[in-house]
């Protein structure tokens, strides 16, 4: 069954869209790690099932979705973790440090939520954490083309959408500094900087106008300004 589902998704995928993927060698053969995303439209989840034939990816997901019976099951076959988004889920974190120990990879958007827009919004620290936690890399990944109305407006159209989804160079956080009264301001503002880097990592493999709140991040200016 789980294998009759991919193939689904990956041939509903590509008679909706036209998708492009460039730089798939950064992503590791092997062990674990965290693929960091942005988020715009409802099959984003998909487009890592079309690229990557892999068992070994979880996807965390609102547990809202729990409740739909169909999304239920797409979550069985498809490594779905339903989590808290708005708590500390601290059982959902320890299964997902664990999953990475296993060598498996996690799929996660840092939004925490799909941007409206289509542009980048707030980055939650839950990621940074995880990986700075863990101490697997992180993979950054830029999705465009699959906002909701795109994809629906060229649905109706009989048009195919086009699609691309971009990897990036893995990178390591540091260890998250002690707890404790001492050190909560300075661990809040480390997990803040973790988790503008990881957005600001996404947004330079991002077409300029998908950057949204951090289009004008020093740490953005300083990446794009490296790779020149």
């Amino acid at each position: 069954m789980r294998r009759f589902v991919r193939w689904l998704i990956i041939a509903i995928l590509n008679v909706i869209a036209d998708i492009e993927v460039f730089d798939v060698e950064n992503v590791p053969a092997g062990g674990g790690f965290v693929i960091a995303t942005n988020h715009i439209g409802i099959i984003d989840i998909a487009m890592f099932h079309f690229q990557f034939n892999r068992y070994d990816m979880f996807i965390p997901v609102a547990e809202k979705w729990e409740k739909q019976a169909w999304i239920r099951f797409l979550g069985h076959e498809l490594n779905f973790l339903f989590v808290d988004r708005f708590n500390p889920d601290l059982k959902a974190l320890r299964r997902m440090i664990g999953l990475m120990e296993a060598g498996n990879s996690l799929v996660i958007a840092p939004e925490g939520t799909r941007s409206r827009t289509g542009a980048l919004i707030e980055g939650k620290p839950g990621v940074a954490y995880l990986a700075a936690r863990s101490g697997f890399p992180v993979v950054p990944v830029a999705i465009t083309g699959t906002e909701d109305k795109v994809i629906l407006a060229n649905i109706k159209r009989l048009r195919k959408s086009k699609v691309t989804l971009k990897v990036g160079k893995p990178f390591t956080l540091p260890p998250i500094p002690p707890a404790g009264s001492a050190g909560k301001e300075k661990r809040d503002a480390a997990l803040q900087g973790y988790t503008d880097l990881i957005m600001c990592q996404i947004a330079a493999i991002l077409p300029e106008r998908y950057r949204g709140i951090y289009a004008d991040h020093p740490k953005l200016k300083e990446l794009l300004s490296g790779q020149k």
